[in-house]
């Protein structure tokens, strides 16, 4: 299995689509900061729009751009025309489908799909903590430009259809689109240090698999290093170049994502998940990850199976 693939499978992001917007004229919509693990994106289906975010520049989003909020930032949707008032707007339930949020019934200047990606705490960090918020992908402009494109054509064809499991695959594509933009951006941004170039980097790869498949294993940098062919200094120089965090940042990250993934799926108790993930002691596991989540191994358990128990109902 790749580093990405993974990766994915360790995070598990769930995608959870929210609405459709059908929008024309002068429009201004605020999004505000999200929970952790919230991980919040728009996919321009047709037309243009432009998003705000506080201390970057505006962005211009045309057909198949896809703006990613790994950190759940604040942002504002708006028209490229310099609208600001906030939208007056009808959110109508769309039955089998999406709730549609649309502010007239004159032409439509921008089709998006919005949605968010949920990461359980403890995983999130792994995947989303150094990338760029937004991180902003121009699919309709990538390689290669007929996969992407027949991905958001699918997208878009979904939605407009309503048929019988749209909305089931409109989600499971959104999935896709997620791991090919993610893919898209380790390739073509490998001078920014991140988790995605990380992953890409070809010397790296090795080394990286074989803490990812044991991350329990009491690794050194001398003995990654030596799977790169690499000095201890060079490999620990070289990791934080690409990854944007040291080696044992992001060997900790891994650690608590695995126990945050037995944890959920798992009856095993904390004291063995944590010698599993690299912990000689329960008491040491137990620091490490309320450090990371905020809550205790077996609080966190707890308000997983709540949060369960409340969607069921």
């Amino acid at each position: 299995m790749d580093p990405l693939s993974r990766l994915i499978k360790l995070v598990r992001p769930q995608a959870s689509l929210d609405l459709r917007c059908l929008l024309g004229g002068a429009f201004s919509i605020q999004h505000e900061q999200e929970a952790e693990g919230v991980v919040p994106f728009h996919l321009v289906l047709s037309g243009t729009c432009v998003i705000k975010t506080k201390g970057s520049k505006p962005l211009i989003l045309e057909a198949g751009d896809f703006v990613l909020y790994p950190n759940g930032g604040a942002h504002l949707v708006r028209d490229n025309l310099g609208g600001s008032m906030p939208i007056k707007s009808t959110l109508e339930d769309d039955g089998d489908f999406l709730p549609l949020r649309s502010n007239g019934k004159g032409a439509i200047n921008a089709d998006l799909l919005c949605g968010r990606f949920l990461c359980e705490r403890g995983s999130a960090a792994l995947l989303f903590g150094t990338l760029p918020d937004p991180l902003h992908i121009s699919l309709a402009r990538s390689h290669p430009l007929l996969a992407l494109q027949t991905l958001v054509a699918l997208i878009r064809d979904e939605a407009d259809s309503k048929n019988s499991g749209a909305l089931a695959i409109v989600t499971s594509l959104s999935q896709a689109l997620l791991v090919m933009a993610l893919r898209i951006y380790g390739e073509h941004q490998s001078d920014v240090p991140n988790i995605l170039t990380l992953l890409t980097d070809s010397r790296l790869s090795a080394s990286i698999q074989a803490l990812m498949i044991a991350p329990g294993h009491q690794w050194t940098i001398a003995e990654l290093g030596a799977r790169a062919a690499m000095s201890r200094a060079t490999y620990a120089r070289h990791f934080k170049a690409k990854a944007g965090m040291t080696v044992l940042e992001f060997l900790s990250h891994v650690r608590m994502a695995t126990a945050s993934a037995l944890l959920l799926h798992t009856k095993r108790n904390a004291g063995d998940i944590g010698m599993e993930v690299g912990y000689q002691s329960e008491a040491a596991f137990g620091k490490a990850f309320r450090i990371n989540t905020g809550f205790t191994p077996g609080r966190y358990r707890q308000q997983l199976q709540e949060n369960v128990a409340a969607n069921q109902k």
